[in-house]
């Protein structure tokens, strides 16, 4: 369960984890923003780790947002510096990935770097992954003017030229920003380690839909089977995490979300098993 599902209900970590685990979650992706004010407020990484592993979980990746990819020098070398830091926290937590999306080159109206540029610096927030034992994944983000396209993700993920380089799609993202779902058949499935699961409706459209009309799996109307069944067939074997920022489900109480969104994403998952 990716964190931001129950962001509107103001659940401290430790929280977070407990919801997830009653709700029968193999593993979730925190934002490192929530453990960050955990550490702020002198909550210890190792009793949260452990918290995490008895309560039978994984860190599957983590949501950070360290402007790896902008083009001023010295920010850049910052956002590396915040990086660095973010991959300690995820790494005493137990987790070995962190999401890598286009932050510093996703404003609307921006020209972002060509895509070589955006493969070099990528390959160097990989290397600081290599010193620290936490991946970065490069991320789909359908409203950004850099890396929204499924050929962009791929492009530059090859042209980073590093072996521990991989990708994190996203079923409304890969929407959002104009894809069609069967070029996900051209990325290799087994650098996706982990895919952001959710659904849209047909309204608002593609230009005006917005991360917070995202849906339950199954709620919507994205071709969830055929392109689950399609990602199966080319060998994926990573996790789904649900990723929601619905207002109307932060509402709500938040084991009871937590319950719905597996429920859901496991019955699409088992239909395209099923069609097998």
């Amino acid at each position: 369960m990716n964190m931001s599902t129950l962001r509107g209900q103001n659940l401290t970590i430790e929280e977070q984890v407990d919801v997830a685990a009653k709700a029968g979650y193999d593993g979730i992706e925190p934002w490192i923003g929530d453990l960050e004010k955990f550490i702020n407020r002198g909550g210890n990484t190792t009793a949260l780790r452990n918290q995490i592993a008895d309560a039978g979980l994984t860190v599957e990746s983590a949501i950070g947002f360290a402007q790896w990819i902008h083009d001023d020098a010295d920010a850049r070398q910052q956002a590396l510096e915040v990086a660095r830091r973010d991959m300690g926290w995820v790494k005493s937590i137990g987790g070995t990935r962190i999401a890598a999306p286009p932050v510093g080159a996703h404003q609307k109206g921006t020209t972002p770097p060509p895509l070589d540029v955006i493969a070099e610096r990528y390959r160097a927030l990989l290397e600081v992954g290599d010193e620290t034992g936490v991946t970065p994944q490069l991320e789909l983000w359908g409203f950004s003017p850099a890396i929204h396209k499924l050929a962009e993700l791929a492009y530059v993920a090859t042209a980073a030229e590093h072996p521990q380089a991989c990708v994190l799609p996203d079923f409304y993202h890969i929407y959002k920003g104009g894809n069609d779902f069967a070029g996900l058949a051209m990325i290799e499935a087994s650098r996706m380690h982990c895919f952001h699961i959710n659904d849209y409706p047909a309204e608002p459209s593609r230009d005006e839909i917005s991360d917070k009309d995202r849906v339950f799996p199954g709620d919507g109307v994205c071709p969830l089977v055929p392109t689950i069944r399609q990602l199966i067939d080319h060998g994926f074997r990573g996790t789904f995490s649900l990723e929601l920022f619905n207002p109307e489900y932060w509402k709500r109480d938040a084991l009871d979300v937590a319950r719905e969104g597996l429920e859901k994403s496991k019955r699409v998952v088992a239909d395209a098993i099923a069609q097998g």
